[in-house]
């Protein structure tokens, strides 16, 4: 009984091989196959350049804020005064602090003083959100404390006040100018309450990397800020930073147990839940999308191979007659589809990486043949097109492109199998 070869052997990948090169004349199928090629490598490479960018957005959105913003925020429930307001103040708020930073996890707290002013240099204004915190906090905020994006001398800033990027540009400030910050909750006097208007130079300038961080946020010095804002002895909140952000909802019962009954906490995913859902949702349709473009791609196979079947009905009839098996036709075939898919997949992996790693100068080309303006923060929040490569994002391109490549293949593979050489030789 004679051996039967094994499957895919070589003369399986020759014939595989020759029928892939065939010239218009024998059979016009090299035209298809560079057709399925460019729309797979098309395919892949829109799905790993658009997971990228995804994945970058998300991380520079997440990481802007957790350089720049508290992951926990604590303040206390509200309580009426004697005249009637709600009261919110922490008054004990160092020994608060210190049983809060004993907390398992907790890396930094800071107490704060808040406020909404008016900023004003000459003749131009801006409304912006004044922090007041304590100068050895401020350098322990890397968002802020960074000395490649920031002017000026952060050591110097118990002697005036530092600025947002956006807020300087707006009023036209520079290190070393002197502003005045405006509040309508000023001196109180017998005859009410009178405007506080007192003057700071601008010490320091910074840019957390979020154009509305930048636009509207500024920093005094926490007893400063306490004088302006009439918060004598008291702090607004307190500022907590822990070790794993993404974790934080487990910490949320240890951090009120210790900051006492009247504590409430509002951590960083509470601010900015809905937009990191939304990025989610986004994530899930764009990949849902952009797999049914691979699938599109991958039928441009099918169509290749059933003319590639249909124009070589007499050599399977001839291959059929001399000896070759029915596995042997499905896997002559199947070889011809899956090679298709797997180069075109191997140029989008290469193509969609290459994106991802020299998308600056590819978006500042992009930016300059468009006459700039492509890219507007004040709309998108960050000041450029991110990316991020991650390993998982560009496995789950391959994975998809490989195995709509291999399965829409073996339908036409089977169709070649079991012709009858009979049928197909009958006319020849």
């Amino acid at each position: 009984m004679a051996k039967q070869p094994a499957p895919f052997a070589p003369f399986e990948w020759m014939i595989a091989w020759r029928y892939l090169r065939a010239r218009r004349a024998e059979g016009g199928v090299s035209v298809m196959t560079w057709i399925s090629l460019i729309g797979i490598t098309l395919a892949v490479f829109a799905l790993i350049a658009t997971l990228a960018v995804r994945s970058g957005f998300r991380a520079e959105f997440v990481g802007t804020i957790l350089g720049a913003n508290a992951h926990v925020t604590i303040y206390n429930a509200g309580e009426v005064t004697a005249q009637g307001g709600i009261d919110r103040t922490i008054r004990e708020y160092d020994a608060m602090a210190a049983r809060i930073a004993e907390v398992p996890g907790v890396t930094r707290v800071a107490p704060l003083v808040r406020g909404q002013v008016m900023v004003n240099l000459r003749s131009r204004n801006s409304g912006v959100e004044i922090y007041g915190i304590k100068p050895e906090d401020l350098r322990t905020l890397p968002g802020i404390a960074n000395p490649d994006t920031s002017q000026g001398d952060i050591a110097r800033f118990d002697q005036g006040i530092a600025l947002g990027s956006g807020v300087a540009r707006e009023i036209g400030a520079q290190v070393g100018d002197r502003v005045r910050l405006i509040s309508p909750n000023g001196v109180r006097t017998a005859l009410g309450t009178s405007p506080r208007i007192n003057a700071y130079e601008v010490v320091y300038v910074f840019s957390a990397g979020r154009y509305d961080i930048d636009r509207t946020r500024a920093y005094l010095p926490f007893s400063e800020a306490q004088l302006f804002f009439n918060r004598d002895g008291v702090a607004d909140e307190l500022e907590v930073m822990v070790e794993e952000p993404e974790r934080v909802d487990g910490m949320i019962l240890p951090l009120i147990r210790a900051a006492g009954e009247r504590a409430q906490v509002w951590t960083w995913q509470d601010a900015s839940g809905g937009f990191l859902r939304a990025l989610e949702v986004e994530d899930n349709v764009m990949f849902i999308i952009l797999s049914i473009l691979v699938l599109i791609a991958a039928m441009n196979i099918v169509s290749g191979l059933i003319m590639l079947v249909k124009n070589k009905g007499r050599d399977i009839g001839i291959l059929r007659t001399i000896g070759l098996s029915q596995g042997s036709v499905l896997r002559v075939f199947f070889i011809c589809g899956a090679f298709t898919g797997i180069i075109g997949t191997v140029c989008g992996v290469i193509l969609g990486c290459l994106f991802a790693i020299y998308i600056d100068p590819i978006f500042s080309f992009v930016n300059y043949v468009m006459g700039g303006g492509v890219w507007d923060p004040s709309i998108r929040g960050l000041y450029q097109l991110p990316a991020q490569l991650r390993l998982e994002d560009v496995l789950s391109a391959v994975a998809l492109s490989l195995g709509l490549s291999f399965v829409v293949t073996i339908f036409p593979a089977r169709r070649a199998a079991r012709l009858n050489p009979v049928e197909a030789l009958r006319y020849e």
